[in-house]
Order: structure tokens, then C-alpha cells, then sequence
């Protein structure tokens, strides 16, 4: 039932990352607007976009709850996602109520972070830097910054913001430290992919500071 849980709980990280990039973002087409599977979950994205962007990362659909049509839309979405996983009920019970918790908390973290910006910098700073960074393109992300580190696109904005441990987890000191110093020995390249990744986010900020013009708001597609 345990390892059912924790394949159940990784597999929606994965899921979160593919989803954030390539439906609620969509994929950069030159010349041409973005392309996703589902433009209303990508015009409604981007609209929380700026939103965020114009609210220091606050966004009042959480304060409006299923009132406001961005929430219902997130909502319903994350209800037919884990309903859909009751197909694999028979197969590994521990599995479905993984994914079942992993949307549910989802939504509590997602929400919580835009209710709370304070909160969202101490505990899912990934997420905090996804929307704040001068590239939104990169942390896809939400709960847990996993499949981040292993797709290389863990853009922090300085090391002094980052989490402390590539789990993301509040752990204790002698708990973090050796996982920390074995992390960064058995996935080298992961690591030396993020602090790359902090120097250029550094840069960035650098260049907009100096006046060289940054799209911060990328045009996503109304095409279906």
C-alpha cells in the first residue's frame, strides 16, 4: 500500500510538471501564437499569470472560491484527474490514493501560496520563482520541486530563496545534510544545471536593470 501511495504521489509530480509546461503554458511556436491541447486552461493560466504579476503574487480567485471561474475551472479539472485514476483501483489502492491526495494537495498549496506570498517564499519557493522570475518559462513544478531538478528546469532566483533540499521537505539538520552532500554525488549535473541556472536568472535581472527589455508576458494562443 506504501510504495502504491509514493508511486501514486510521484507519478502526479511528473504530472504536474508536463501539465504546467505543455497544456496550462503552451508550447512557443515561431511566428505563431502558443499551442496547447486545451486553450481554455491555457487562457486561464496566463491569466492568473497577470494577475500574479500585477499583485506581488496574490490572486483573488482563491478569496472568491468557486465563485470565480478560474478556481471552478482548477477545481473541476483536478476532480476529473482523480476520478479518472479510480481505473487503477483493482490493479493498486495505494496508487489511486496517492494521486487522490496529490490533487488534493495541490489545490491546498497552490491556493494557500497565492493567499499567502509570505507563506509561498518560505515553503515553495519554486513556485514563488515561477511566477516572479524574469522567465516564467521554467519551475513548473507546484508542490514539490522533483522533476524539476531532474528535467534541469529548476531556475532559482537567488540562493538565499532557494529550498534547502532538492525534496523540498522541512527536515531536520541531520537528515538534510547527508542528503544534500549524496544528491549532490550521485546527480552531479542536476546540480551544477541549477546554480547555472541562478547565475543566468542573475543576469537577467541584471540586463532589465540596465534597460534591456525582458517578455515577461508571453501571448498565449486562442486557437483551439
Amino acid at each position: 500500500m506504501l510504495k502504491g501511495f509514493m508511486t501514486g504521489d510521484v507519478t502526479a509530480n511528473a504530472f504536474e510538471w508536463f501539465a504546467h509546461k505543455y497544456i496550462l503554458h503552451g508550447v512557443s511556436r515561431k511566428g505563431q501564437p502558443r499551442y496547447s491541447p486545451h486553450s481554455p486552461s491555457m487562457n486561464s493560466h496566463w491569466a492568473h499569470h497577470r494577475m500574479v504579476r500585477k499583485t506581488a503574487f496574490a490572486d483573488e480567485c482563491y478569496e472568491q472560491g468557486l465563485h470565480n471561474d478560474r478556481t471552478r475551472l482548477e477545481v473541476t479539472q483536478l476532480v476529473v484527474l482523480a476520478g479518472t485514476m479510480t481505473v487503477f483501483w483493482p490493479i493498486s489502492k495505494g496508487f489511486v490514493l496517492g494521486t487522490w491526495y496529490s490533487a488534493a494537495n495541490y489545490y491546498y498549496v497552490h491556493s494557500r501560496s497565492h493567499l499567502n506570498p509570505e507563506w509561498a517564499k518560505r515553503r515553495i519557493p519554486w513556485h514563488y520563482d515561477h511566477h516572479m522570475n524574469t522567465i516564467q518559462d521554467a519551475n513548473w513544478c507546484v508542490t514539490r520541486p522533483w522533476f524539476d531538478y531532474l528535467m534541469g528546469t529548476r531556475e532559482a532566483s537567488s540562493a538565499a530563496l532557494m529550498e534547502s533540499n532538492p525534496l523540498g521537505l522541512p527536515l531536520p539538520q541531520f537528515v538534510e545534510k547527508p542528503l544534500n552532500t549524496w544528491s549532490r554525488r550521485l546527480f552531479p549535473k542536476v546540480f551544477e544545471r541549477v546554480e547555472a541556472n541562478i547565475r543566468l536568472e542573475h543576469d537577467r535581472r541584471t540586463a532589465e536593470s540596465l534597460g534591456h527589455k525582458i517578455n515577461l508576458d508571453p501571448t498565449p494562443s486562442t486557437a483551439s
